[in-house]
């Protein structure tokens, strides 16, 4: 199938900006529940795209807008794990995605975006979407009496001409560009604690992890032994393999100073990378090195949707590569725009609540990753401390076993996971702390039974605001405890993705009644 250029139509029920996992995963579903969906996609697919390598978690994803037999049958190389080798001190780390063979139907892909892509767009046209690329939106318009609330799109099309298209409901898609958040909200925050920068280029004739055994291709990951940073080695389809660097961005800056161009810095990262090194021995690199860097940001406030727009994908927020999340993130928040939306306009909630059940359902999904990702980077960066593995431990296995479910994706998908233990694993992390027995005791004498309860429900926003009043010592309790519960509760897909129970709300995960309910 190939899109005609054709011009949009002057309103629709609801504008998706941009064709990326995001926008197509939010468009597909929409149209799946009734919803008149307009697309706009500036560039014309298939079109190249940095990140080539998934989790598990999206099967389930997929399957919910039954895509997934097209993308087992499309021919992407299958991904049955990821080796993780930390530091050249220990044995790497295995995460199975296939749990030792038993279910090799959880088994992923990597694969060149272009082609996924390009497949998840078409995927949404079959579904009722109109899909228009090479369409870019140029500028949001705004409602006269209330300037929070976006009303109409303007357009222009690659020849020239443009447009003005009204919605009542909006998604912004936009990737990096982010129109929503880096034109009118103004409000994206970059993570100082991830400011690194990424080198990447293609071989072919490369080797492969462990032959002729069940964890046969699968990704390698590993550290410089410089401590300042990690590699890639992903195989993808026809023989080819991307191959990437990702430095701290002050360590990149001095050695790239020091070197002629992007191509020698690359190769020399890359021969400090022994187990990578050993893949590429008889490999030939082929095209140019590419680069990307500023790319682990958020919102301020957690601001990722506002009256009748959602944010969504890369356009509100990325996180690190390191664990492969960007798309497991993009449908995560696609689903979550996609049902709040059906939510506020089937009037199951208002959409005051539906936005900001999305603002936390986005933030505790990217929480989860930033947790183990953040652990990793001190492991990464001090090779010789017991990060992820006690002093008297040859390997990893132990922590790998602990954070599994959460860089297979299953913590938003199906599977338990205590992620407590991973907070142990991981040392302290600011805002997930221990909350001390006296002050908790005293305080849930003055709460609403429940609230201060491990398995209760989360509380943000006005609620948050509603349940602590004036009362300091309750607000940075509460507070501790939301932090903990944003990333311990877990989500179990078969029981309809219901695991976040956001201020007495939670999903409804059903065609045709996709949406809110109330606890």
């Amino acid at each position: 199938m190939t899109f005609p250029i054709t011009t949009p139509a002057s309103s629709t029920e609801i504008l998706v900006i941009g064709g990326g996992p995001s926008g197509t995963y939010a468009a597909a579903a929409l149209a799946r529940e009734g919803k008149k969906v307009t697309l706009l996609e500036k560039e014309i697919f298939p079109r190249y795209h940095i990140g080539e390598t998934m989790l598990p978690s999206i099967r389930p994803f997929l399957r919910f807008i039954d895509a997934e037999d097209k993308v087992v049958n499309y021919g992407f190389t299958v991904k049955v794990g990821a080796a993780v080798k930390l530091n050249q001190h220990k044995r790497e780390g295995y995460t199975d995605f296939t749990l030792d063979g038993r279910a090799p139907e959880r088994a992923s892909w990597s694969f060149e975006r272009a082609e996924f892509d390009d497949l998840l767009l078409k995927h949404a046209a079959e579904n009722g979407v109109s899909v228009h690329e090479g369409v870019r939106v140029t500028e949001i318009k705004f409602c006269p009496e209330n300037p929070k609330k976006p009303i109409a799109a303007r357009w222009k099309k690659n020849d020239s001409e443009t447009g003005e298209i009204k919605f009542d409901f909006m998604v912004d898609a936009s990737g990096r560009n982010g129109i929503m958040s880096t034109r009118y909200l103004k409000n994206r925050k970059f993570t100082q604690g991830l400011k690194n920068v990424a080198f990447w280029g293609y071989w072919k004739n490369t080797g492969m992890y462990m032959p002729g055994t069940p964890r046969e291709n699968a990704v390698w990951i590993e550290a410089l032994t410089d401590e300042t940073g990690w590699t890639w080695f992903i195989p993808l389809q026809n023989g080819i393999t991307s191959v990437g660097v990702v430095l701290a961005e002050t360590s990149s800056r001095a050695k790239k100073a020091k070197v002629a161009d992007n191509k020698e810095h690359y190769l020399s990262q890359v021969n400090i990378s022994p187990g990578l090194v050993k893949l590429l021995e008889n490999a030939e690199m082929v095209g140019e090195v590419k680069s990307a860097g500023d790319y682990s940001y958020t919102s301020v406030n957690n601001q990722y949707a506002g009256p009748n727009y959602r944010i969504i994908g890369d356009a509100g927020a990325f996180l690190d590569p390191l664990f492969s999340s960007g798309v497991h993130l993009a449908f995560t928040d696609a689903l979550s725009a996609a049902l709040t939306i059906c939510a506020s306009a089937r009037g199951q909630c208002t959409e005051e609540e539906a936005i900001e059940f999305h603002n936390n359902k986005v933030a505790i999904s990217y929480t989860r990753f930033l947790v183990v990702v953040l652990g990793v980077y001190n492991q990464i960066h001090a090779q010789k401390n017991a990060v992820l593995s006690d002093v008297d431990e040859d390997n990893f296995d132990r922590a790998f076993d602990f954070i599994r479910p959460v860089i297979q994706g299953d913590n938003d998908t199906h599977s338990k996971v205590d992620m407590q233990k991973v907070i142990d694993l991981l040392g302290e992390t600011p805002g997930i702390i221990g909350v001390d027995p006296t002050a908790h005791e005293r305080v849930s004498k003055k709460m609403e039974p429940g609230l201060m309860a491990d398995n209760g429900p989360l509380m943000m926003g006005d609620a948050f605001s509603r349940a602590v009043g004036e009362d300091e010592e309750a607000k940075e309790l509460l507070h501790m405890m939301n932090s903990r519960k944003a990333i311990t509760n877990t989500i179990e897909w078969a029981h309809n993705y219901e695991g976040d129970k956001i201020n007495g709300l939670s999903v409804v995960l059903k065609r045709g009644e996709l949406g809110l309910a109330r606890e």
